[in-house]
C-alpha cells in the first residue's frame, strides 16, 4: 500500500479485480446471473441464518412420548405439538399465530428492509444451496458462462448431467421432507418406496420436487423479481429510519477508477474505485450504488465485497454500509425504541404471542357441549315432576379413547336418566349423548334452575381429567 501512496504500484489485487470488472454488469432479466462468491461477515450470518431450514429437515424425525414431536394429522384432523394435541375447535390459536408471523414480517422490514429475502426465505437459501453446486462442478462465473456457451462435448454433458441430477434429488428430499410433517417421517418411509402411500403424497413430493427444480436451479433472482409480491410490497413498508444496505454517495462520488501513480494528495475521485465487486457478488444482479431498488434483498454481500476492495486500498471501510437515509444524509437518527410503528407492532406481536400461549396453556383433554332441546322446552311427567332433554358432545382431545363418565350439579335434588353407562369418547372425535334431567316441580321456585355438566375420565396413565359446561333446566312458572 505504501508503494501505492508514494506514487507507485496499484496494491495487490487491484489489477486482477479492474480486469474482470467488464463482465459484470446490472441485471436486464435476459440472461443467467452468476453471482460470485466472497468470504466475509455477512456471507457467514447468511450461511447460519440459512441453517435454520435444518429444522424442515430433521423436525419430523423429532420423537415425544413414543410418536412424531410436531405431526399435522391432516386425515385424522390432529395436529400434535410435542404435548400438545391441537383439534380442529381450537384452530382459532391458527389465526393468531399467522397474524404473529404477519406482524413480525412488517417489523423486520420496517426496521432492516427485506431482512427476510436475504437470509431466511426458501427461495434465497435453495438458490444459494444451488449455485453453490453449480460453482463446485463448473468453476467460477466466467468459466461458467464460458462452459454454457461451449459446444456440446462429453465433459459438458457429464458435468450438466451432475448438477441437475444434484438439483433433483435436493427437490425430491424437499418434497419428501415437506410430506413427513404431515404423514409421518417412519410411516412415509414405510410406504412411499413400496407404493402403499396415498396418491396425494406422490402428487405432493412430485409437485415439490419439481417446483423446487425449477424456481431454485432456473428461475432463481427472476423469482424475486417477477413472482413474489413482497418485492412490491416492501417499498411501502419503508421509511427514512429504516436499516438497509446503502451506498454512501457523499464518500463514494465521483466514483473512478484508481490511476497507477495516483496518491490520496493527487486523487481527483471519491472513494468508490467503479470495482463493480457490488454487482458481482449480488445474487440479483442490481447496483446498490443506484439506491434501493425492488431486487435488492438486503443480503449484506456487497457490504462485504466493497469492504474487502477498501481494505485492499486502505480505506475506511463503510461505503457501503447498513444505514438509513437519515443517516446517510446526516440527520439524527432516533433510537429504535422511540419510532411509534415499533410501539404499535410490538404491542399487536405481544397480544398474538400472549393469545397463543394462553390457548395452548388452557387446552383441556376432553371439552364438553350441553345443547338443551327446544321443542318442547320441558315435559311435565305423570308424576308431577318435570324433565328436560340435553344433548352432550364430548370432544377426547387426547391420543387414547376414554370412557366418560358425566354428572349433574345444581342446588336442588335432580335425577338424570341416560348417564348411568360412560360415554365411548373415541379420541379426537365428537363423541354424542342424550342425557334426560329430572327435578320435582316442588322443588322449582323458578322458570329456571341453573346446572352444571361435569364430564370426567381416568386416562391410560392414571391421570384425572375434567371439563364443565354450564347449562339450565327450565320448567312452568311457580
Amino acid at each position: 500500500m505504501s508503494e501505492n501512496l508514494s506514487g507507485g504500484a496499484q496494491p495487490a489485487g487491484m489489477d486482477e479485480i479492474y480486469a474482470e470488472a467488464e463482465q459484470w454488469h446490472v441485471n436486464t432479466g435476459n440472461e443467467t446471473i452468476h453471482a460470485k462468491r466472497i468470504s466475509g461477515r455477512w456471507r457467514t450470518i447468511k450461511w447460519l441464518a440459512a441453517s435454520v431450514w435444518l429444522i424442515f429437515f430433521l423436525g419430523p424425525y423429532l420423537r415425544w412420548d413414543g410418536r412424531q414431536a410436531v405431526l399435522f394429522d391432516i386425515p385424522n384432523r390432529q395436529y400434535h405439538l410435542f404435548g400438545v394435541t391441537v383439534l380442529p375447535q381450537d384452530f382459532w390459536m391458527l389465526s393468531l399465530l399467522l397474524l404473529f408471523f404477519a406482524i413480525l414480517l412488517a417489523v423486520a422490514t420496517a426496521l432492516a428492509g427485506r431482512v427476510y429475502c436475504g437470509y431466511f426465505c426458501f427461495q434465497t437459501v435453495w438458490t444459494d444451496v444451488f449455485t453453490l453446486i453449480e460453482e463446485k462442478l463448473e468453476g467460477n462465473p466466467a468459466q461458467r458462462r464460458k462452459l454454457a456457451s461451449a459446444p456440446l462435448t462429453a465433459e459438458k454433458i457429464r458435468v450438466k448431467a451432475i448438477k441437475h441430477l444434484s438439483w433433483m434429488v435436493i427437490g425430491f428430499v424437499t418434497g419428501f421432507s415437506f410430506v413427513a410433517w404431515f404423514y409421518g417421517a417412519g410411516k412415509l418411509w414405510q410406504d412411499f418406496f413400496v407404493g402403499n402411500a396415498n396418491a396425494a403424497v406422490y402428487a405432493a413430493v412430485a409437485l415439490f420436487t419439481v417446483g423446487t427444480y425449477v424456481l431454485a436451479g432456473w428461475l432463481r433472482e427472476q423469482v424475486c423479481f417477477w413472482l413474489c409480491p413482497y418485492a412490491r410490497i416492501q417499498g411501502v413498508m419503508l421509511d427514512r429510519t429504516t436499516v438497509v444496505p446503502t451506498y454512501d454517495e457523499g464518500r463514494g462520488e465521483p466514483r473512478g477508477r484508481m490511476q497507477k501513480g495516483e496518491t490520496e494528495a493527487t486523487r481527483t475521485t471519491g472513494d468508490c474505485v467503479d470495482c463493480n465487486q457490488c454487482v458481482a457478488v449480488c445474487p440479483t444482479g442490481v447496483d446498490i450504488r443506484n439506491g434501493q431498488q425492488e431486487g435488492c434483498i438486503t443480503c449484506g454481500l456487497c457490504i462485504d465485497a466493497c469492504n474487502a476492495v477498501m481494505d485492499k486500498l486502505g480505506r475506511p471501510r463503510g461505503l457501503i454500509r447498513y444505514a438509513s437515509l437519515d443517516e446517510i444524509e446526516g440527520q439524527s437518527v432516533p433510537p429504535m425504541i422511540a419510532r411509534p410503528r415499533v410501539w404499535v407492532y410490538g404491542a399487536i406481536l405481544v397480544l398474538a404471542l400472549s393469545g397463543i400461549i394462553y390457548g395452548l396453556s388452557s387446552l383441556a383433554a376432553i371439552e364438553l357441549k350441553v345443547l338443551h332441546e327446544r321443542a318442547p322446552l320441558f315435559v311435565q311427567l305423570s308424576d308431577g315432576s318435570i324433565q328436560n332433554k340435553y344433548t352432550l358432545k364430548v370432544l377426547n382431545k387426547t391420543n387414547e379413547d376414554l370412557m366418560v363418565s358425566v354428572s349433574v350439579e345444581a342446588d336442588v335434588p335432580v335425577t338424570v336418566t341416560g348417564a348411568e353407562e360412560p360415554i365411548a369418547a373415541k379420541h379426537g372425535e365428537v363423541n354424542p349423548g342424550i342425557v334426560f334431567v329430572k327435578i320435582d316441580r316442588d322443588h322449582l321456585d323458578a322458570e329456571s334452575v341453573p346446572l352444571t355438566f361435569v364430564a370426567s375420565a381416568t386416562q391410560p396413565d392414571g391421570t384425572e381429567v375434567q371439563a364443565t359446561r354450564e347449562s339450565a333446566f327450565f320448567g312452568p312458572r311457580p
